[in-house]
C-alpha cells in the first residue's frame, strides 16, 4: 500500500466517521469572478495576510478567507481532534459544498500551504488548480513536538497572551510587511487563543509533513516562493524535482511573498489562474 493509499484511508474513515454537514471554520466569500479560490494563512495570522492581494485575485477569482482554529473569527475547540490535518482537510470540503462550488482553487501560506496541498492530494477532482507559499512544515521530514501536548496546553493556559507574543513568528516582529498586512495582523493578534494554539503546535505541526506524498500530485500546482528566506531554498528545489505539475515563480520577498511583494505575487498567482480557465 503507498504513502497515499494509507493517508486517503485515514481521511475517509475520519470522514465516514463525522456527522458535521457544515464547517466550523469561520470563512469570507470576497467580491470576485470566476471560481471560488480559499486562501489559508499560517500560524498566528488571520484573514489580514490576504489584504493586498484580494482585490487583484478578485479580477480572475472569487476569493474566500479562511481562518484556522484559534485564530481570527474561527472558534477554539477543546477536542484535540478537530486540530488534525485531516480534520482541516475536512473543513476544507464542507466550505466547498457550503458556498456551492463545483470545483475550488486553493492557495496555501506556511502552515495553510500544507493544508491546502494536502487536500488536492485527498480531492482532486475538486479543484481546477492550487497554489502555495514557502513552506518548511509541509516539505521538511516529520518531526515530533518535544514537549508533551499536555505539558504544553498547560504552559499556554498559564502565560496567555504573554506567550503567544513571544514567539518569533509573531507578526508584530515582522520587519518587511507591509503596514496594510502587519496593522491589522498585529491587531487580529488579540483574537488568539492561547490554548488553542498550544493545540495547534501540539496536534496539527507535528503531523504537517507532506514530504514523501508531494510525488502524487495530480493537479496543476504553483510555488509562489520568496527567495530571500534562504532556508527554503533547499526545500524549494526539492519541490522543483519531486512534485509533478508544478510551476515555481521565484519573487524577491521572504516568508511572507504575498504581502511583501504583493504585486510580484498577483501576478504570478492571475496567470497561473487565467491558463487554467
Amino acid at each position: 500500500m503507498t504513502d497515499l493509499e494509507l493517508i486517503n484511508r485515514s481521511t475517509a474513515s475520519h470522514h465516514a466517521e463525522s456527522p458535521q454537514a457544515t464547517p466550523s471554520l469561520h470563512y469570507d466569500v470576497h467580491p470576485g469572478n470566476g471560481p471560488a479560490m480559499l486562501l489559508i494563512h499560517g500560524l498566528l495570522c488571520s484573514r489580514a495576510l490576504w489584504n493586498l492581494n484580494i482585490k487583484a485575485l478578485g479580477a480572475v477569482c472569487t476569493p474566500v478567507t479562511v481562518e484556522l482554529f484559534g485564530h481570527g473569527r474561527s472558534p477554539a475547540p477543546s477536542d484535540v481532534d478537530s486540530y488534525s490535518p485531516d480534520n482541516y482537510v475536512l473543513q476544507i470540503e464542507l466550505i466547498r459544498k457550503a458556498i456551492g462550488a463545483n470545483k475550488i482553487l486553493l492557495c496555501g501560506h506556511s502552515l495553510g500551504a500544507s493544508l491546502s496541498i494536502r487536500y488536492a492530494l485527498h480531492y482532486p477532482q475538486q479543484i481546477l488548480g492550487h497554489v502555495f507559499t514557502n513552506s518548511s512544515s509541509a516539505f521538511s521530514e516529520p518531526r515530533e513536538e518535544t514537549r508533551s501536548p499536555e505539558s504544553l496546553i498547560q504552559y499556554f493556559e498559564s502565560g496567555g497572551m504573554k506567550i503567544i507574543e513571544k514567539i518569533p513568528v509573531h507578526p508584530k516582529y515582522s520587519k518587511w510587511l507591509p503596514p496594510e498586512v502587519k496593522i491589522p495582523l498585529v491587531e487580529d493578534g488579540a483574537l488568539l487563543n492561547p490554548p488553542s494554539i498550544a493545540r495547534t503546535m501540539a496536534y496539527t505541526h507535528p503531523h504537517l509533513s507532506l514530504r514523501h506524498q508531494i510525488q502524487h500530485n495530480t493537479r496543476p500546482a504553483l510555488l509562489v516562493c520568496g527567495s530571500q528566506e534562504k532556508r527554503f531554498q533547499p526545500l524549494r528545489d526539492f519541490v522543483e524535482n519531486t512534485m509533478p505539475q508544478t510551476t515555481i515563480v521565484d519573487v524577491e520577498a521572504g516568508h511572507a511573498v504575498n504581502a511583501e511583494c504583493a504585486d510580484g505575487f498577483n501576478s504570478a498567482v492571475t496567470g497561473f489562474i487565467e491558463k487554467l480557465l
